[in-house]
């Protein structure tokens, strides 16, 4: 079955360079057209009704998550452009959103297009809603599992911990999650939120922490979770400094 697709990106020869990979390679996902801009997106989203849109992240009259929040309904999936940009790219883990880094090239092109058949659009939906959560623990942390989607708030994660090539994620109502990123993705996507790496095995978060002892942060419930040597003095100065 066609794939009906709109390409949303103010650099010509990369949208160009996209829609000929895309027709090269992926003959089922139909370009019906390129926008240069949000607000020249909007007008063709809203006439061609894509099910599939390739946005720039960046563009010269607004952002890709401004456009998408000027939109009524979202009865699309996303898949964002961007060039490297390390914020942007644990903005864009951090809710489970798909990306291409530029520039675009074809073996990353199939992952996404493969990906594209499992992902929803709730996932936009959901990052949209977390952009206008002002308080950061009251955010969701959107994590793909096997089975289902989760969509955890930041205050009912009371720890992480690793188990070598997974993590466990510690809620507050004693249920743990297993996912199978590493402690340090977790770590990449969590420190700019309040959560702190005070050991190999543990990254902890600073919401719940109730005191800090000599070798240990003590939570609210009398949890301790454990400092590491190495990460003793960059404990006491981060929690000094909630």
């Amino acid at each position: 079955m066609k794939v009906k697709s709109l390409i949303v990106e103010d650099n010509l020869f990369m949208a160009t360079l996209l829609s000929d990979l895309l027709k090269e390679n992926h003959p089922n996902i139909e370009v019906m057209d390129i926008a240069k801009n949000g607000k020249e997106g909007i007008e063709k989203i809203n006439k061609l009704q894509p099910e599939l849109v390739f946005l720039d992240i960046e563009m010269p009259d607004m952002n890709g998550f401004d456009m998408l929040s000027k939109i009524g309904a979202i009865k699309f999936q996303t898949i964002f452009i961007t060039a490297h940009s390390h914020y942007a790219l644990k903005a864009f883990r951090f809710n489970a959103l798909d990306y291409l880094l530029k520039p675009i090239e074809e073996a990353q092109l199939k992952q996404s297009i493969r990906r594209f058949k499992y992902n929803s659009i709730n996932n936009v939906k959901n990052a949209l809603s977390n952009l206008k959560t002002s308080k950061i623990e009251d955010q969701r942390l959107i994590l793909p599992t096997q089975q289902k989607l989760l969509q955890i708030p930041l205050k009912q994660i009371l720890f992480i911990e690793s188990d070598r090539n997974y993590s466990y994620i510690h809620l507050t109502n004693g249920l743990k999650e297993l996912s199978s990123k590493t402690l340090s993705y977790f770590e990449d996507i969590l420190k700019e939120k309040g959560f702190f790496r005070c050991h190999r095995s543990f990254l902890i978060n600073h919401y719940h922490i109730n005191n800090i002892g000599k070798s240990f942060f003590q939570l609210i419930d009398q949890k301790k979770i454990p400092i590491s040597r190495r990460k003793n003095s960059e404990a006491k100065i981060w929690h000094s400094s909630l």
